[in-house]
């Protein structure tokens, strides 16, 4: 496996930098740059890619609503270019209240659109003349607009004619479509042990119909990492994740973390957390997030333990293991360091 990190939301990008710096030089392979509705990834991914020299750098993710398939082509195709060829394009549907709360988008149609996106990017990134009559029409028709649309290719020459397109996705139909199409999988809250009873006959399915030319589908998945003796009080510095993303990314009924959840066979506790989330009580809904899950999808405790998951993520098909480095000691390029020496 390769090892990632999935950088924080919030926090000074430039400090996030500096960090990502040394954690390179400690044998670092990528680095996820997330969005969300804070600042953007691309701005950073750029700096980073100024600031590093041989990890590859991945938007995690970019949605597929706030910006138009040719948009996101001239922006991946930018960050390889300055990057050298390590740029990797993350793409997502996100959610209801992320695209239609904050970018005033309608949430429809999530997977025909990523389809159509992955489509035009990788014909953009060839310098095919971009032409498409479905969701997105290029170009636009004569009475959609002033009719003088023409079609056209990128203007300039990509780094690479084909970069890496990973989607993040967790609901059966979408897992089954990023299976089938792309060349890298982002699930979230992943428990390598019970994620193919929530997905194994989706990845399988898209798997059959799957270009032999994409080659394996690649996958990324993990969580903490600290080694050492009675730490299992770390685990609580992951309960806020989970319990905003099962409790309160979404609605009643329209929570796909929540669903994950229930899949994953923890009903009762998915119900309570949301319910405790909606009302209010955050800490309580932390406290309810199973301390089993959070063993399962964290690497913390001693080494042997920390093994023990690096090979069960590995054995649920990840590729990339994501930690996020959390150390006493402070001493988070040692953690990765370490960790890289197991990989090898």
């Amino acid at each position: 496996m390769k090892l990632g990190l999935q950088l924080m939301y919030s926090g000074n990008p430039r400090q996030a930098a500096d960090e990502v710096v040394a954690l390179e030089q400690a044998g670092l392979d990528v680095v996820w740059v997330p969005e969300a509705y804070g600042f953007d990834s691309p701005t950073l991914m750029g700096y980073l890619a100024a600031r590093t020299e041989t990890l590859e750098i991945g938007a995690g993710i970019l949605n597929v609503y706030s910006r138009t398939p040719s948009a996101l082509l001239q922006t991946v195709a930018g960050l390889d270019n300055v990057s050298g060829g390590r740029a990797i394009l993350g793409l997502g549907a996100s959610g209801p209240q992320v695209i239609e709360g904050f970018h005033g988008v309608a949430y429809d149609k999530p997977l025909r659109r990523t389809a159509e996106v992955v489509d035009l990017v990788r014909r953009g990134l060839r310098r095919e003349v971009l032409t498409h009559d479905g969701l997105f029409t290029l170009p636009l028709p004569e009475g959609q607009g002033t009719g003088l649309g023409k079609p056209l290719k990128l203007l300039t020459h990509p780094e690479r004619d084909s970069v890496p397109i990973w989607i993040a996705s967790l609901g059966v139909k979408s897992v089954e479509q990023t299976a089938a199409i792309a060349d890298g999988w982002i699930p979230t809250l992943f428990h390598p042990e019970r994620a193919d009873r929530v997905w194994g006959d989706a990845l399988r399915a898209g798997a059959a119909r799957r270009d032999p030319a994409l080659g394996p589908l690649e996958v990324t998945a993990g969580g903490m990492l600290s080694v050492g003796e009675d730490l299992d009080s770390l685990l609580d510095f992951a309960r806020p994740q989970f319990a905003l993303y099962v409790g309160g990314m979404g609605a009643r009924g329209k929570n796909f973390y929540n669903d994950v959840a229930r899949a994953y066979g923890y009903e009762e506790q998915a119900e309570k957390i949301q319910d405790l989330y909606l009302d209010g009580k955050k800490k309580e809904a932390e406290a309810a997030v199973p301390t089993e899950w959070l063993r399962a999808a964290n690497l913390v405790g001693p080494a042997s333990y920390v093994k023990e998951r690096i090979a069960a993520f590995a054995e649920a098909g990840v590729t990339t293991l994501s930690v996020i480095p959390v150390a006493a000691d402070g001493d988070n390029p040692g953690l990765v360091s370490q960790v890289k020496e197991w990989l090898a």
